[in-house]
């Protein structure tokens, strides 16, 4: 009874046309799932030993079978047939083809395509088998394939890994990731057939890491190169791999043909590799270069450089015999120990020619100075932070190093001393807004030029008392600042006047001025009182119209006082003095050449004023948009300054300065400023009288500035939606338009081309004398657009208008090429002109398949 109703149950889901049947075998089966409710003496296990071997074999994960035809399944052989769109799901394997054969005995499958006749009556594939397993997919007309073993054979295969295509006459899977292939294409570009690939008559693919393959020949546009390669390996993953690094070639006008950056890279583990490359010239002279990098994630990274380069150019007695050895060493290192303690280390060091003779790279052969640091900051949960650093700074032009070390700085977060724990900001007493702050530094600094080599050291300890209040509309701030520098040195000048006898006998005295540095502990001492008021004023304007709700201009006048002793009088003794031959007396600061420095020599005594003043706007809603939202706009900000010296004994008033700035959105900025003198001059000195009361009017230029800055830019290409252009896409193109009566539609095409303009313009003009003045006037500019969706143009350089000269421009041009790219890059003037061209394969794993062609700056160096 249970039999015949089975048969039944399976005779009616055959007929459907479409579903879905699901099942498993269990090791040990004797049945099916669910044994209470089918059982079959065909499904017993057998005692043989045969049998036993072949149930290790049997699937232990449900299968998921559907057919768009029929599916029909041989319970006495185990074996189940898929006929038209079959598809077949087991744990992470998916099989789609239009005949599958699945036997559970041995777990193997079978699969093919079907064919048919076209509307040309050319006979064709459809439903072509199509694995998916484990995230990789492969196709082919015929497949073979075992669910236990993993193991497969697929005929005319495909197999898609990212972006790299591999196919072949005949595909053998031997284990997981292992295939070998008989008459293999390989290719990381699109199209049917590609632009460029490789060909091989046995090719080994290890899936994830590398292809390995012997007499390869590359095709491109449908053309073999000519000379294979015996062996290659090309890899898959792109992670880090070691390998070689293969060099470019050319010739310099001096050092003749070269090999530059042939080498090895070493990926030693997941947390560090290394590079070495070397360059060879056949003029004479070679060069290395070593690359180590580390990191380790949310901890610390770096990268230390190494580099050493022999030049020899021309033979020994020719005029331009030249040998040099240059190196350079460079280390970067960046590390978090904790939130609040870090690492960072930025350390070069060149030879001054090195740079000039190996770079190629344009900012860097016009620099004059390499700068190093290195840097650990820690901060405390109190406020209070410590920074050490050390710096280094040479000259590679002289040659003059500077270097300070250790320079360290600590910072103590303000406290209020006067106040209480449990006073509220409204209800604080004048004196509870008294606030303390402290920071201190300590520097040693070592100064070496050819001529000297000179040490210095100091400590300055810098306490600021200060507090805020506010009476009526002002703002009330006055500060008392204190400082006090630590030195083991001062200078001490001393004049030695020697007599000197004239033709006629007579007798002349002369200085000799002799500046030495004396060691000593000394404390140089310095305050300042300053205090200062602001307030602000408000103008408003209702406008609610064209689309802007208010305007508003803000006027913040402030005014301030500082007052500073004369340090230079004797009863402070920061100041020495010395006697000319002719009886002058000359006083000098015997701290000024210290690492903080020394004193003010006069009194200062100074009242500043200024006026700010700003523009502003208010945008209105959009009362058809709930989700607008009104704007403030800056229209236009400046400021007008000047002070008085109620110290000086003449030229009281300083000149007073004009600062303005606006922007039109993001597009551009627009900054300037200008001085005016208030006094007269006589010839080119300024003189104690003013203008006004000499009738020259008010105020005369001295100088003024402008700087407009402006980036705009084109809207870029929009992606074509549908834009793919194989056979099926056009065709349904043409079903489209063929049931539109003649009536096409024609898509909008979007000329639109995407470009940017980076733009500055600088002119300074500078009359500090009734003398003629003195104009600079240059604009910078940077034009990129895109011809087409593959083409970019980038042009930039700088003109002078005063000198009317073009300087350092640089024309780059790239173009897209599928699964190329092209570069090039020109220098066409200057000391450093030269270009480079090249053209390569865009995948990382085959970037060194390329032409490459350079001239001057760009070869050999």
């Amino acid at each position: 009874m249970k039999k015949s109703l089975f048969k039944i149950l399976f005779f009616i889901l055959l007929l459907r046309t479409s579903f879905v049947f699901g099942f498993t075998f269990p090791k040990d089966s004797t049945s099916f799932a669910d044994s209470s409710v089918v059982s079959d003496s065909l499904l017993a296990p057998d005692s043989t030993a045969a049998d036993s071997a072949t149930n290790k074999n049997q699937l232990k994960a449900v299968v998921y079978a559907s057919a768009q035809d029929s599916l029909v399944f041989d319970v006495k052989s185990k074996k189940m047939f898929l006929f038209t769109k079959g598809d077949i799901k087991y744990d992470k394997t998916e099989l789609t083809a239009a005949f599958v054969e699945l036997d559970f005995i041995s777990s193997e499958l079978k699969a093919k395509g079907i064919e048919k006749t076209d509307s040309l009556g050319k006979m064709v594939l459809e439903d072509l088998p199509h694995l998916s397993d484990n995230g990789e997919t492969y196709s082919g007309k015929e497949l073979t394939y075992n669910f236990k073993t993993k193991q497969g054979t697929i005929t005319l295969a495909e197999n898609r890994q990212g972006d790299k295509i591999f196919r072949g006459e005949k595909v053998r899977k031997v284990t997981n990731n292992i295939f070998f292939v008989q008459d293999g294409i390989f290719t990381t570009c699109k199209g049917n057939p590609p632009v460029t690939y490789f060909t091989a008559k046995e090719m080994k693919i290890i899936q994830k890491d590398k292809i390995i393959a012997k007499w390869i020949f590359m095709w491109i546009g449908g053309v073999p190169l000519p000379i294979p390669v015996p062996f290659a390996v090309f890899p898959l993953d792109r992670g880090r791999h070691s390998g070689l690094i293969l060099p470019s070639y050319g010739q310099d006008a001096l050092r003749g043909f070269y090999l530059r950056g042939l080498g090895y890279y070493w990926a030693i583990n997941d947390y560090m590799d290394l590079s070495a490359v070397g360059d060879y010239y056949f003029k004479g002279g070679w060069g290395a270069r070593s690359r180590f990098r580390y990191k380790k994630r949310y901890s610390f990274n770096g990268e230390a450089n190494f580099g050493y380069s022999y030049i020899g150019i021309g033979d020994k007695g020719e005029p331009n015999y030249t040998r040099r050895t240059d190196w350079n060493l460079s280390w970067r290192h960046s590390q978090s120990f904790t939130p609040t303690a870090k690492l960072n280390v930025n350390l070069k060091y060149y030879t001054s020619d090195y740079l000039a003779n190996n770079s190629v790279n344009y900012d860097k052969l016009y620099q004059q100075n390499v700068i190093s640091n290195a840097t650990f900051s820690k901060r405390w949960d109190s406020g209070v932070s410590l920074n050490m650093n050390y710096y280094r700074s040479q000259n590679l032009k002289s040659g003059a190093i500077q270097e300070k070390l250790p320079n360290l700085s600590l910072n103590l977060p303000i406290i209020y001393p006067f106040r209480s724990s449990f006073s509220s900001p409204a209800k604080m007493k004048w004196y509870e807004k008294i606030g303390l702050k402290y920071n201190g530094a300590f520097r040693n600094q070592h100064n070496r030029t050819s001529a000297s080599d000179l040490w210095k050291l100091g400590i300055q300890h810098n306490l600021t008392l200060n507090s805020s209040a506010k009476i009526g509309y002002f703002n009330i701030s006055p500060s008392v600042n204190y400082r006090e520098k630590w030195y083991n040195h001062h200078t001490k000048i001393y004049d030695f006047v020697h007599p000197v006898t004239d033709a006629n006998g007579g007798t002349s005295y002369v200085d000799s001025i002799v500046t030495s540095r004396v060691k000593s502990y000394d404390f140089v001492r310095s305050f300042n009182l300053s205090f200062s008021a602001s307030t602000k004023i408000y103008g408003m304007a209702n406008i609610n119209a064209l689309g802007i709700e208010a305007f508003r201009h803000t006027v913040i006048p402030s005014v301030s006082y500082s007052y500073q002793p004369d340090f230079s009088s004797d009863k402070f003794s920061y100041y020495d003095s010395y006697e000319k031959a002719n009886g002058t007396v000359v006083r000098y600061d015997k701290y000024s050449n210290e690492i903080f420095g020394g004193v003010s020599g006069s009194e200062r005594q100074n009242a500043r004023f200024s006026v700010n003043n700003i523009y502003e706007i208010k945008t209105s809603k959009d009362p058809t948009d709930t989700t607008s939202r009104q704007r403030k706009i800056k229209l236009l900000t400046w400021s007008v300054s000047s002070q008085y010296n109620f110290s000086a004994d003449s030229l009281n008033l300083s000149d007073m300065n004009l600062r303005y700035r606006t922007s039109i959105g993001d597009y551009l900025s627009f900054n300037g400023g200008t001085s005016f003198t208030f006094y007269d001059f006589n010839g080119g000195r300024k003189i104690n009288r003013f203008l006004v009361s000499e009738k020259k009017g008010l105020m005369r230029l001295t100088g003024t500035s402008i700087s407009i800055n402006s980036r705009i830019s084109g809207d870029k290409i929009k992606a074509l939606a549908n834009s793919t252009t194989d056979e099926d896409s056009l065709k349904e193109k043409l079903r489209l338009q063929k049931n539109r009566n003649n009536q096409f539609d024609v898509d909008e095409t979007d000329t639109s081309i995407p470009w940017s303009l980076d733009f500055t313009y600088n002119y300074r003009f500078s009359k500090p004398t009734p003398l003629p003045g003195i104009v600079s006037s240059s604009v910078a500019a940077s034009l990129s657009f895109n011809l087409t969706k593959g083409w970019k143009f980038t042009f930039r350089s700088n003109y002078d208008f005063i000198r009317e000269e073009v300087s350092a421009p640089v024309v780059s041009v790239y173009r897209d090429m599928g699964c190329w790219e092209m570069m090039f890059t020109w220098h066409p003037v200057g000391v450093y002109r030269g270009f480079r061209f090249n053209i390569h394969l865009k995948a990382p794993e085959l970037r060194d398949i390329k032409l490459e062609k350079s001239k001057n700056i760009f070869s050999g160096r």
